[in-house]
This record gives C-alpha cells, sequence and structure tokens, in this order.
C-alpha cells in the first residue's frame, strides 16, 4: 500500500519535471520570435520614418554632416516648396493624373476580371483550359519587352499623354493577374451555396447576390490593392507615354527633382515621396476596415 502511493505520488512529479523544460523552451522560443517580429517591424518602418523626418528638416541640415533622428529645426517649407513650386512640372496636376488613371484602372479590372473569373470557375465551355493557359503565359512576359509595341499602338490611336491611354495600357498589365487572383476566390466559394438559396425560393440572380457575392468581396478588395499599387506606383510605361508636364503621373513628377548638374535638394524630394505615399496610406486603411466588415458578412451570409 506505501508502494503504491509512493509510485502514485511519484508520477505527476516527474509529469511536472519533464513539463518544466518544455515550458521553459516555449517562453524562450516565444521571446525570440517576438525580438524577430520587432527586428523586422524597425527594419520595415525605419526608411519609413527616415523619409518623412528628412522632409521635415531644413535643406542645410540635411546637406550637413551631422545626423539628426528627430526634426529639432522642423519646418513645413519643403512641402509648400514641392506644393507651390511650378518652376518644375506642377504636384497638383500631376496628382490629378494619378487619381484617374488608378481609379479607372481599378474599376475597369475589377469588373471585367470579377466577370472572366465567373466564367472560367462557373461554367465548362470549349477552349477553357487554353484561356487559363493563355493567362498564364501572359503574365510571365515582361512588360519592358513589350514597351517599343505599345508606345507605336498608343500612339497609332492617337493617346500619347492622355489618361485614356496610359489607363487602358494599365488596365491590360493587371488584367491576368486579376483574373487569375480571383479566378482562386471564386473557385472556393461552393456552388451548393447558391443552389441552397434557390432550394428556398431566390432566383440565380438573388441567390448570387445575396449568398456568393459578399464571399467574394474580400477576394475583390485584395485584388483591388494590387491593382492600386500597381498603377500608383507604376513608372516606365507613365514615363514613356506620358512625358508632358501636364499629362505625367506622380512617380514621373518625382523624377523631375533630380538635376542635371548632379545636385539633388534631399528635403524636398523627401517631401515630394511623403506627398505620394499618403494616399496609398490612407486608401490601405480605409480598405482594410472594408475587407474586415466584408470577411464577416461573407461568414453570416454563408
Amino acid at each position: 500500500m506505501t508502494a503504491a502511493l509512493v509510485s502514485t505520488s511519484a508520477g505527476p512529479t516527474a509529469a511536472a519535471a519533464r513539463r518544466g523544460p518544455e515550458r521553459v523552451r516555449r517562453r524562450i522560443g516565444s521571446i525570440l520570435a517576438g525580438v524577430a517580429a520587432v527586428l523586422v517591424f524597425a527594419a520595415s518602418v525605419f526608411p519609413v520614418y527616415w523619409m518623412v523626418n528628412t522632409s521635415l528638416q531644413p535643406g542645410s541640415a540635411v546637406r550637413g554632416s551631422d545626423l539628426h533622428f528627430w526634426p529639432d529645426n522642423g519646418t513645413l517649407e519643403n512641402y509648400a516648396e514641392v506644393i507651390l513650386h511650378y518652376a518644375r512640372a506642377p504636384f497638383l496636376p500631376a496628382l490629378g493624373n494619378s487619381v484617374l488613371v488608378t481609379l479607372i484602372t481599378v474599376a475597369v479590372s475589377l469588373v471585367f476580371a470579377f466577370l472572366a473569373a465567373l466564367a472560367v470557375t462557373r461554367f465548362r465551355f470549349r477552349s477553357r483550359a487554353a484561356f487559363i493557359i493563355t493567362i498564364l503565359i501572359i503574365q510571365m512576359i515582361p512588360a519592358e519587352a513589350m514597351i517599343i509595341s505599345i508606345f507605336r499602338l498608343v500612339d497609332g490611336w492617337q493617346l500619347l499623354n492622355t489618361v485614356a491611354g496610359l489607363s487602358a495600357v494599365y488596365i491590360a498589365t493587371v488584367l491576368p493577374f486579376t483574373i487569375w487572383t480571383l479566378r482562386g476566390f471564386v473557385n472556393g466559394v461552393p456552388v451548393e451555396l447558391e443552389e441552397a438559396a434557390m432550394i428556398d425560393g431566390l432566383s440565380r440572380s438573388q441567390a448570387f447576390w445575396r449568398v456568393t457575392f459578399p464571399l467574394l468581396a474580400p477576394g475583390l478588395v485584395a485584388t483591388g490593392i494590387f491593382g492600386f499599387i500597381q498603377a500608383w506606383n507604376e513608372f516606365l510605361f507613365a514615363l514613356v507615354l506620358n512625358p508632358r508636364p501636364e499629362a505625367m503621373t506622380l512617380p514621373v513628377w518625382l523624377r523631375t527633382f533630380l538635376d542635371p548638374n548632379g545636385g539633388i535638394n534631399w528635403a524636398e524630394l523627401m517631401a515630394g515621396s511623403t506627398l505620394v505615399a499618403i494616399p496609398v496610406v490612407i486608401f490601405f486603411l480605409i480598405v482594410q476596415t472594408r475587407m474586415t466588415s466584408g470577411l464577416v458578412a461573407g461568414a453570416v451570409k454563408g
């Protein structure tokens, strides 16, 4: 009886002794993972912070040999000079061109890509596999390899230095990847959900808009983010197709800060870069909320 009691009491003690090192290892692993996450976050945020910090300092402080990790002599003169100085290409027309081109690209590419993804996923038709393979092949072709042919095509349509011409090129560039991405989202929604809704009395269109579409809203937002970033930051096509000051977009406008003699006003350049980055941050913050609400609504609807 005594031996049994000893063995019973020794069992939990041995198990606790084994769990002790495991807990220590897990705690050390979680601490190391947290440190790595902090380092990655700092490495990602520091360039952005340095850009904003430089934009808030006078040009003399930026050109000096001393490092200023904080805008102790903070000023907004760089932003005023960038926005109001019309000796170089003006900022506001470039901002308007970028906004128009980006909105047109995102809206049109999402509509066509959504319809194409539905057709490829929900219907069976001849050459369906060939269409999907063609999309993959188009994505493999570098856009720079087609710059001459695209320029001649846009020039033949008399669309150089226009929002319509640049938007059409961006739509053609973004569309293959958008179709492929949306195809995955549409394929992930079971068609049985629509069939169950139709059994409950809804028509096919009502079942799609009330059941399937809310589940696809996060996919539309994700592909919209990709199209927005690609159209907003694209430089090469905008430089070749819209080189005039009144037609250039913001990435090409930033190029005007480069002095042919080699001098660069880094404070103004960082101020311009901050102004270019602000709309992207605002758009992502708005879309992030929409993406979360779309996920919740889709889960409830499904």
